[in-house]
């Protein structure tokens, strides 16, 4: 199985961070508009926590607060599961399955290096399933 520092850099995307005194309404902006379904969020450049789709729900729309004028250090985790680059893809899918969690930040010696999603894991499980099918179909038809 792959190490996540090997996800990141095949998805080398820009990571998708906020301010912890942003609106929760500038973090769904920016979650739209990046397509995404979670944030990091900081503090002076200093991971926070992560705020995500479910935040948004739980935290504000079924409280009946304004996205426009909650803040979104009131309603991230502020003290969600992380994972470090050398994390295995298996450990990742362990995690999310326990915790009932879709995103697991990266961080490296305390800064953020990415971020991974359930669908980064499943991608990665198919790819690998993929690859063990072609190399046994391969050695079944003696081409190895």
């Amino acid at each position: 199985m792959k190490k996540v520092k090997v996800i990141l850099h095949e998805k080398a995307d820009k990571i998708a961070s906020v301010d912890a005194s942003a609106t929760v309404y500038e973090g769904l902006a920016l979650m739209v508009d990046r397509n995404i379904g979670a944030l990091i969020v900081l503090d002076n450049g200093s991971f926070k926590g992560i705020m995500t789709e479910r935040d948004y729900a739980r935290k504000v729309m079924l409280q009946g607060r304004s996205s426009r004028n909650t803040q979104i250090g009131e309603i991230m985790e502020k003290s969600p599961v992380t994972i470090s680059p050398d994390t295995s893809v298996q450990q990742c899918m362990e995690l999310m399955s326990d915790k009932n969690i879709r995103y697991l930040p990266v961080l490296d010696r305390g800064t953020v290096t990415g971020i991974i999603s359930i669908g980064d894991v499943v991608r990665n499980i198919i790819d690998e399933q993929k690859n063990t099918i072609n190399h046994l179909q391969d050695y079944i038809a003696g081409n190895v």
